[in-house]
């Protein structure tokens, strides 16, 4: 038994149920914790060792989750647990009883899963759940990436950019940071594929990586565009639906318009996922320095993205 300060006593008896206590609730009932823990639980330092006590996987995990829902910092995930009941509700922790985690058990957690590699299982923890629910289909797959920006300034301890990064051109404008490239299911809309690369890498070059054994269509947008790669899916029996791309001679007929369009109404749902990782979670810019921590988070944010765009589903 845990003993309840004055403000909880005030929190339980508002009148309001704020929104995000609606939508931690909503992950506390569709996250699989169990397994979730399953896979960290062989990593995560055990009672007694190092001379203290950790603080249980499952605060921890709630925590880490938090961090991503949020767009928050170490120190800043930190101070939310002090100011707002509700996270700290959600994480099962009382001011007066519970020493809250500080910023640095919050990184050495967020390391220990970057060191093991351990959110992409995660990742597919979630979406093996998502599959056995009948969520998560196999069939057809929608391809199409998203630049997420890095900081250019040299003004740091290295007088140097982030060397993991690099710039592209995407119309007339130049963008510096790293590129996440995405194979969504043609039914549910769900990631089942991630790949994370600098911001350089073309769409085309990461394609096989993205798609399924048995997948039996493909949509994309112009950036996929390869005729060697065309011929060989037509020979397989996949269906190719990338987008057609005009030349000057000759350029696209009306009826090449009517089938991009076509193509397009299907292709377009990929585009709720980057929706909610950039809107509902705010990551629109890199947090660590480094493809491979950044790669770590984006496994983990596109776990939770398909959770979320399935969350009414799973609690039904």
């Amino acid at each position: 038994m845990k003993q309840t300060t004055f403000e909880g006593l005030a929190f339980a008896a508002k009148k309001k149920q704020t929104r995000r206590e609606r939508f931690l609730a909503e992950m506390e009932a569709v996250v699989p914790w169990a397994s979730l823990e399953a896979v960290i639980e062989p990593h995560y330092p055990k009672a007694g060792r190092r001379g203290g006590q950790p603080k249980p996987l499952g605060v921890m995990l709630r925590i880490y989750f938090m961090q991503q829902w949020y767009a928050l910092s170490d120190p800043g995930m930190e101070d939310a647990l002090y100011e707002i009941e509700s996270m700290r509700r959600f994480a099962g922790l009382e001011l007066i009883d519970d020493a809250l985690p500080d910023e640095t058990t919050i990184l050495n957690f967020r390391r220990l899963l970057e060191t093991h590699q351990l959110t992409g299982r995660m990742m597919n923890v979630i979406n093996d759940v998502l599959e056995d629910r009948g969520l998560l289909l196999k069939g057809g797959t929608m391809v199409d990436a998203t630049i997420i920006h890095a900081p250019p300034s040299t003004k740091n301890r290295a007088k140097a950019c982030d060397p993991d990064m690099h710039q592209t051109k995407k119309g007339k404008q130049w963008y510096f940071g790293m590129r996440i490239h995405v194979g969504a299911d043609v039914n549910s809309g769900l990631t089942h594929t991630v790949s994370v690369t600098a911001a350089n890498a073309s769409d085309i070059s990461q394609l096989p990586d993205l798609l399924r054994e048995g997948d039996w269509a493909v949509f994309g947008g112009k950036g996929y565009v390869s005729n060697p790669i065309k011929r060989a899916a037509r020979r397989a029996g996949v269906y190719w639906a990338v987008a057609l791309k005009a030349n000057k001679h000759p350029p696209l007929t009306a009826a090449n318009r009517r089938t991009n369009r076509r193509w397009s109404r299907t292709r377009s749902r990929v585009e709720h996922i980057f929706r909610v990782l950039k809107r509902q979670f705010g990551y629109t810019r890199v947090r660590y320095r480094g493809l491979a921590k950044n790669a770590a988070q984006v496994f983990t944010l596109i776990g939770l993205t398909n959770l979320y765009l399935v969350r009414r589903r799973l609690m039904a």
